[in-house]
């Protein structure tokens, strides 16, 4: 079922009763710039920059020309919080040939960019924004060399059909162990480099997630909840460890994959059932609160396989089986899940960029509920990086500059040498690689 781009609150509002989706709304939005304390580091609004990967770094992992331009823009536009895009923390575990990539002798090439977002936004506008770094390697979507170069926490066959990965590619408990030294090490060097913390990236079935859901693997890394949620938990120990309790350590996690059992987390344990479950999901984050994490960044499903269920959109690939304030109004409540289970950790929801000019209002009565702390802006950071700005300053945003979820910037992504950005909004600089590449 398609959606539409809202041009107006009432358009909104009137699709909020139509399709009984039932979000809140409110027209006081002063909440998004409280000032919030997470450990021991505050956060100056309620407004966070989502991780959106731009695929343009040199290909020693550094950030490069476009990297550069696209944290100057976010750096001026006002948010709290700033997730830095995926990093990947093993060669082998690079998305492509141009994803980010920290090691020992780049991690000072890191270290001048969070500087000039920190002096970016203290000149522009007298805050400095949280910068955490995530951490990732991509596992059955790993493309190192730019082909497909998967490696696996087991074989699945909603994903590979007729074409199953070798089991050669299964990644085995030894190797699992040294993702997890790599995340670990990955952590250390993102503090050198000045982020205030780091996420051990656990969403959208890249390694990490995908072992969320490793029921029928054998090994420590498989079958029981202490054995999938293994890699997640080590990790996060272990940065901890090394790191100490003034740096950030924190996860963007999948709570449902959105695919049935025995594939999916965060569903039901029933053959076949897609039916939410979040039992399991209330439990890793109450142990990861246990370990000392106090911020949590929640997401769900899986942008390759089932897209409407984590960002849901105007125009893509195929006709969604919902209308899209459905996907948004169960994004929004996983979130709020995590928080009425686990109180006292700070809640980021995902999920909110297809309400267009009605998201601040959308985020702000969950925020005033206390049913998350944060509304996090994927797609739309990028076609609209200074949002924060302009509903913090202006009480609203505005409607020519907003994402209008034509999944343009996907398509571009999914091109091999594509830097994605915002095509309609960015024009001068992504349009003329949409046309080279997707046209």
């Amino acid at each position: 079922m398609t959606g539409k781009a809202y041009i107006t609150k009432e358009d909104f509002l009137s699709d909020n009763i139509k399709y009984n989706a039932n979000l809140p709304f409110t027209e006081d939005i002063s909440v998004l710039a409280r000032e919030m304390t997470i450990a021991s580091k505050k956060v100056a609004n309620r407004l966070v920059c989502q991780a959106m990967e731009g695929c343009d770094a040199a290909f020693n992992g550094s950030p490069d020309t476009l990297t550069k331009r696209r944290y100057d823009r976010l750096s001026k536009g006002g948010a709290g919080i700033i997730w830095f895009e995926a990093t990947a923390v093993m060669r082998e575990g690079r998305a492509n040939p141009r994803q980010l990539f920290i090691q020992k002798e780049n991690a000072d090439d890191f270290g001048r960019l969070v500087d000039a977002i920190k002096e970016n936004a203290m000149k522009t506008n007298g805050i400095e924004p949280l910068v955490i770094m995530q951490a990732t390697h991509s596992g059955r979507y790993s493309k190192p060399e730019g082909r497909p170069d998967p490696i696996i926490a087991y074989n699945n066959p909603i994903f590979e059909k007729e074409s199953p990965i070798p089991k050669e590619r299964i990644a085995s408990d030894d190797y699992l162990q040294r993702v997890s030294e790599a995340l670990v090490n990955a952590a250390a060097l993102a503090k050198s480099a000045g982020f205030d913390g780091v996420d051990i990236k656990c969403c959208h079935r890249y390694l990490c997630s995908e072992l969320l859901s490793a029921y029928n693997r054998e090994g420590i890394y498989g079958g029981s909840f202490e054995n999938r949620t293994r890699l997640l938990i080590e990790s996060v120990k272990g940065a901890r460890q090394l790191c100490g309790d003034e740096f950030l350590v924190t996860s963007r996690l999948n709570v449902y994959d959105g695919f049935p059992y025995p594939y999916g987390f965060g569903v039901s344990r029933e053959e076949g059932s897609m039916k939410i479950d979040m039992s399991e999901s209330v439990l890793l984050v109450k142990r990861l609160y246990d370990l000392g994490v106090r911020l949590i960044n929640i997401s769900m499903g899986n942008p390759y396989v089932n897209p409407h269920v984590n960002r849901p959109f105007v125009i893509g690939g195929y006709e969604p089986p919902e209308h899209p304030l459905l996907g948004v109004r169960r994004m929004l409540e996983g979130a709020a899940t995590i928080k009425e289970a686990v109180p006292e950790m700070a809640v980021i929801s995902s999920g909110l960029s297809y309400l267009s000019l009605a998201a601040p209002n959308v985020a702000s009565a969950y925020i005033q509920g206390g049913r998350f702390d944060f509304a996090g802006f994927g797609r739309n950071s990028l076609a609209y990086p200074d949002f924060a700005r302009d509903i913090l300053i202006n009480g609203g945003m505005k409607r020519e500059k907003c994402c209008i979820c034509c999944s343009k910037c996907t398509q571009i992504m999914r091109k091999a040498g594509g830097t994605p950005g915002c095509v309609v909004r960015d024009g001068e600089v992504y349009l003329p690689i949409y046309k080279k590449l997707c046209t």
